[in-house]
């Protein structure tokens, strides 16, 4: 299943995306596309764990142009974004989903305009959940996407790949 994701069908991802971008921004999936994938993130068909795919916008960020006066300057349009956009994804679902905590995420496709991500989802008030061994753990964390402690996350702040 892995190496049919290396090299996907072209044809097939085209046809899903031209559905994806007609959907909604944030769409909840009954089961994940990429299962082995999910499954390597932390995935388990059970209740409490709930697959979202997102779409976000590529390209770069602009401020919004001074109505007000400033010196030229102040004047500049650009704005750099230090998040990837995995992180972006992930932070736009959890305020999307407060009640829910973010375990992880995986790319799954992108065009010309969008870049399409699958968020997993885990319900941290569920007995389900609370009983569950490898997934515990989140029922103490709160928040933990916009305190940047998913993968996206620590990667997007350096801590991922420490030489000490």
């Amino acid at each position: 299943m892995r190496e049919a994701w290396k090299k996907p069908d072209k044809e097939t991802l085209r046809k899903r995306m031209i559905e994806w971008r007609k959907s909604d921004v944030i769409v909840r999936v009954d089961k994940p596309l990429r299962l082995d994938r999910a499954k390597s993130l932390g995935y388990k068909a059970k209740k409490g764990v709930t697959v979202v795919r997102i779409r976000i916008g590529r390209g770069g960020r602009k401020k919004t142009r001074p109505r007000k006066g400033r010196r030229t300057k102040r004047m500049t349009n650009k704005k750099v974004v230090k998040m990837n956009y995995k992180e972006i994804a992930e932070r736009r679902v959890g305020k999307k989903h407060p009640n829910m905590e973010v375990l992880n995420s995986y790319w799954i496709g992108k065009d010309g305009v969008n870049y399409f991500y699958e968020v997993i989802l885990v319900d941290r008030s569920a007995p389900e959940i609370k009983s569950d061994k490898e997934l515990k753990f989140i029922t103490t964390k709160k928040n933990r996407v916009m305190r940047g402690l998913t993968s996206a996350g620590t990667k997007g702040r350096g801590l991922r790949n420490s030489t000490v």
